[in-house]
């Protein structure tokens, strides 16, 4: 038997032929923070498939693809199939090469939409059934955000729903110290109108309210580009965010440069940002959050994805030292609570009996939960017990997920690359150089045009 850690306790990967029961005894909770209920019914109702093989092929390497293969044991235990994991760095090459070819396998894990709607539209992937776009929509919260990010036009330009998300990141959250906001006396804001405020409070008495660094070696401008694409999601509704990513209306749009307007008064303001502004461009992103930790602070809050804490000093640790609350909506605004950040999804490559049993088997909240408590897993499951997350950093950021309203891709990721990894990264350094909301802006349209 396979003995992993799940969050600290010790679990066993089944063996097809074990009891599930036994489970329960081995994550030592008696079953407490897993929906075994949902496995229980999934169980019953599953398809003998004995003999049966299931392959999935994805970008998880080790210890997240021994992490999957747990999950898959339970699958196994259910139905007799045997349904195994490959992963590969080279996967978003061969997986073209092997469908392309014939050779497909049945399910593929693509780590953003991008490739999916290229094979969609190539007739390389078979549409999910059994009514999963409705099934997503109830199920997940921002559910139809879900449903329109796994839905692409197949083979005969037929909008169809091909990719179910599993595992998902939130790229909406603010840093802090809990210690230097309560020897402050500041308390989280609840909104974007509070977090001005507090920010403007921090100057007030002589302190500087954020750390910013944009430099990322060639990469350097994608920080900025995610606080524009946050705020875009706060100041105008979903679909013009999506008209935005696809240059349906233009860079230069009016409702384009609020948004950059508005992270300028964060990023362009001397008494802002720790450094002043001229220190914004030039400052690493990884060293960014540690002025936050500083004796005293050189700065009190810092927005950046969950992989943050990976940064953080080697002394500080994050639930205790280091904490994050939700980049706010403007309550004026009335758009709800959208979330930013990206996903990886499952698609059928070559459809069976086994990939139907499959889909239907994430549907269950513990196919999601054994994910939660093994590693950095989160999902938008509205079904799913929040207790059985690996610690409390993780289950902050899944309560934002159940809260959101709305969820979106970072725009940056979606845009062509002469744009998203090009002319926007470099605007974005132009911008908190010096240069307009307009000239930027301006700008990166033409780079849109001159590829159109």
């Amino acid at each position: 038997m396979n003995k992993t850690l799940f969050g600290g306790v010790a679990a066993i990967a089944l063996s097809a032929g074990m009891a599930h029961a036994d489970a329960h005894l081995a994550f030592g909770m008696e079953g407490g923070n897993f929906n075994w209920d949902s496995y229980e019914e999934f169980a019953a109702n599953a398809p003998d498939l004995s003999g049966e093989t299931l392959t999935i092929f994805g970008p998880w390497l080790s210890p997240e693809a021994e992490y999957f293969s747990n999950v898959l044991a339970y699958f196994n235990e259910a139905t007799g199939a045997e349904a195994v994991y490959t992963g590969s760095d080279g996967f978003e090459q061969q997986i073209v090469i092997d469908a392309e070819a014939g050779s497909p396998p049945n399910i593929a894990v693509f780590p953003q939409p991008g490739l999916a709607a290229n094979m969609a539209a190539q007739g390389l992937l078979s549409p999910l059934e059994g009514g999963m776009a409705d099934w997503v929509a109830e199920n997940y919260a921002a559910g139809p955000s879900w449903v329109d990010l796994g839905t692409y036009a197949d083979g005969n330009g037929d909008d169809q729903m091909f990719g179910f998300f599993y595992n998902v990141n939130v790229k909406s959250l603010v840093w802090y110290s809990p210690e230097n906001f309560e020897d402050a006396g500041y308390e989280v804001p609840e909104t974007m109108e509070d977090l001005i405020a507090l920010s403007e409070q921090m100057i007030a008495d002589g302190e500087t309210p954020w750390c910013i660094g944009l430099a990322s070696g060639p990469a350097t401008g994608w920080p900025a580009t995610d606080w524009v694409e946050d705020i875009m999601l706060r100041t105008q509704p979903p679909e013009v965010y999506d008209q935005w990513v696809a240059n349906e209306i233009p860079f230069n749009d009016p409702r384009v440069l609020e948004a950059l307007e508005t992270f300028g008064m964060f990023a362009k303001n001397d008494d802002m940002v720790s450094g002043g502004a001229g220190a914004v461009a030039s400052t690493d992103f990884r060293d960014s959050p540690t002025g936050l930790f500083t004796s005293p602070p050189q700065c009190y809050m810092h927005r950046q994805a969950s992989f943050a804490t990976a940064f953080f000093p080697d002394d500080v640790t994050p639930g205790e030292d280091a904490d994050f609350f939700y980049f706010p909506s403007f309550s004026e605004k009335d758009l709800g609570n959208p979330v930013l950040g990206g996903g990886t999804l499952m698609a059928v490559t070559d459809q069976s009996a086994a990939t139907d049993a499959f889909m239907e088997f994430l549907k269950t909240p513990i196919a999601h939960e054994l994910m939660m408590a093994q590693t950095g897993f989160l999902t938008p499951h509205s079904g799913v017990n929040l207790d059985a997350y690996r610690d409390e950093i993780l289950r902050g950021q899944g309560e934002i997920l159940l809260n959101a309203t709305t969820f979106r891709f970072d725009a940056s990721d979606l845009m062509p690359g002469e744009i998203g990894a090009g002319s926007f990264w470099t605007g974005m350094v132009d911008f908190v150089g010096g240069a307009s909301a307009e000239e930027v802006a301006g700008a990166i349209q033409d780079s849109w045009d001159a590829i159109k």
